[in-house]
């Protein structure tokens, strides 16, 4: 079994905020692959279904934590300990602001850099999981970080914003399958993105 998390925070006042990249991935993922009706599991809205990979279909559970971002380790770690997973069998979708808009990058492990949410997870299941990283860029100061992640994507950014998660979910069954790099590579294929200095202002955007 997998665990896809995406990050945000609940409510229709953040539904399009830049810190609920993740929350819009995972959706996507869970349209493309007809997951089942979203339920309230684990502190969670979560869904249930699976992916095809050579070896089979892979069941998966999705998760949008609703404690808020900065407390997503407890809804995490909550359903890694239930189904009594590696946390190698998480992956987790979130807003990365030190990549340029429409990049993406997975990783394993390693530190939070500033993130609270994965600081969070890795305060309950230590840090060896999977890491999906949706940039968003650099608003070019950290005293301009907070009100960044918490502004809405700017209508000019809605078609990388939709190609980015479209692609996630489109190429959901290599992530499935473990190909991690594969996946990054396939997602940057569907949905390309200029390797632009994060710290720019969001491609397109005013300002």
């Amino acid at each position: 079994m997998l665990i896809l998390a995406g990050l945000g925070n609940p409510g229709d006042e953040y539904a399009r905020n830049r810190h609920n990249l993740g929350f819009m991935a995972v959706d996507a993922c869970a349209e493309r692959w007809r997951f089942g009706a979203e339920r309230k599991r684990f502190s969670s809205l979560a869904r249930e279904g699976e992916i095809p990979t050579p070896a089979g279909p892979e069941r998966a559970l999705i998760l949008k934590p609703q404690t808020f971002y900065n407390d997503s380790g407890k809804a995490v770690g909550d359903a890694v300990a239930f189904h009594k997973l590696d946390p190698m069998r998480l992956v987790v979708f979130y807003d990365e602001i030190d990549l340029a808009p429409g990049r993406f990058r997975m990783k394993t492990g390693g530190g939070a850099a500033g993130n609270n949410g994965i600081r969070s997870i890795t305060a309950r299941i230590g840090a060896d999981f999977r890491r999906a990283r949706l940039g968003t860029g650099h608003p070019g100061h950290k005293d301009r970080v907070l009100g960044h992640v918490l502004s809405d994507f700017h209508k000019v950014e809605v078609p990388w914003v939709r190609a980015l998660i479209e692609a996630c979910a489109e190429a959901l069954p290599l992530l499935a399958a473990g190909e991690d790099e594969r996946y990054q590579a396939e997602v940057m294929r569907l949905a390309p993105a200029e390797r632009l200095d994060p710290r720019a202002a969001a491609r397109g955007a005013p300002g």
